[in-house]
C-alpha cells in the first residue's frame, strides 16, 4: 500500500472513531445521528432482509444507463470538438461554467417532456456527467505525441481510424480521470432527480426515511451509496494507475 493510502485510509478511519466517540458520549444526538457502528449493523440487516432491492436495482440501473451514455457520448464529442479548434475555442468558456447551471431547474420541463418515468432522472445524469468526460477528452487528446501522430498520418489513417488506434488509446489515462467524474456526477444525478419526484429508488427511500425520522434507512442507504462509488473509483483508479505505468515504461 502506497503512503497516499495510507493517509486516506488514516483520515477515513480517524473520522469514522472520532464520529462514534461524540455519538457515544452524546455530543451528537441519536435522533440526529446513530453511531457509525449502529449505522453498520442496520446496512447488515437492511441488506439481509432484501426489502430494498428493488430499489437499488432501479437506482443502479439508471445510475449505469447515465454513466454509459455520457462516457459514450462524451467521447465523442471530445473527440469531434478536438479537430475543431475554433468550435473548441468558442464551447472552453461554456464548459468552464457548465456545473454553475442548475441542472435540476430543468426537471420540471423532463416531466412535461418524458413523463414520470426513469427518463428524466436518466437524462439529469447524463447532463451532468458528460461534461467531464468531454474535458477530459480534450486534455488527454492534447497530450498525445505528436509522433504517433505522424505514424498515423504516414499510414493514411483517418479521422476516424486515428481516433481508435492512436489517439484515444494514447490518452486513456486522462480518460479515465472523467470517468471516475462521470460515476460520481450519475449517481448524484440520478439519486438528486429521486429526492424531487419519485416513486422508488434509493433517493426516494432516503428522502421518505428523512420525513419519517427513519434514521435506521436513511444512513445505511447512504452508506451504502458511498460504499459502491468508492468501489467503483478504486476499480477505475487501479485502471488508471497501470496504464500510466505502462505509458512510463514506453
Amino acid at each position: 500500500m502506497t503512503a497516499a493510502a495510507w493517509v486516506r485510509l488514516t483520515l477515513v478511519v480517524g473520522a469514522i472513531l472520532l464520529l462514534e466517540l461524540l455519538c457515544r458520549v452524546g455530543m451528537i444526538d441519536h435522533l440526529t445521528m446513530p453511531p457509525p457502528s449502529e449505522i453498520m449493523r442496520d446496512l447488515v440487516v437492511l441488506l439481509a432482509s432484501g426489502r430494498m432491492n428493488g430499489a437499488m436495482l432501479k437506482t443502479l440501473l439508471n445510475v449505469v444507463i447515465a454513466f454509459s451514455t455520457a462516457t459514450v457520448a462524451g467521447v465523442g464529442l471530445g473527440v469531434a470538438i478536438h479537430g475543431m479548434l475554433t468550435l473548441r475555442r468558442g464551447l472552453e468558456p461554456l464548459f468552464a461554467t457548465y456545473y454553475a447551471i442548475p441542472v435540476y431547474a430543468f426537471y420540471p420541463l423532463f416531466i412535461v417532456l418524458f413523463g414520470l418515468g426513469d427518463a428524466p432522472q436518466i437524462l439529469i445524469g447524463f447532463m451532468l456527467a458528460l461534461v467531464a468526460v468531454i474535458m477530459s477528452t480534450l486534455n488527454g487528446l492534447d497530450r498525445v505525441s505528436r509522433v504517433l501522430l505522424k505514424t498515423a498520418r504516414m499510414h493514411r489513417l483517418g479521422p476516424a481510424a486515428t481516433a481508435w488506434h492512436i489517439t484515444l488509446p494514447s490518452a486513456a489515462p486522462y480518460l479515465l480521470t472523467g470517468v471516475k467524474l462521470a460515476v460520481a456526477y450519475a449517481f448524484i444525478g440520478v439519486i438528486g432527480a429521486e429526492f424531487i419526484m419519485s416513486n422508488t429508488g434509493i433517493g426516494y427511500e432516503i428522502s421518505y426515511a428523512y420525513n419519517d425520522f427513519d434514521n435506521a434507512t436513511m444512513y445505511p442507504l447512504i452508506v451504502l451509496i458511498l460504499v459502491i462509488s468508492i468501489v467503483v473509483n478504486a476499480m477505475l483508479s487501479r485502471w488508471e494507475a497501470a496504464l500510466m505505468r505502462r505509458r512510463g515504461n514506453r
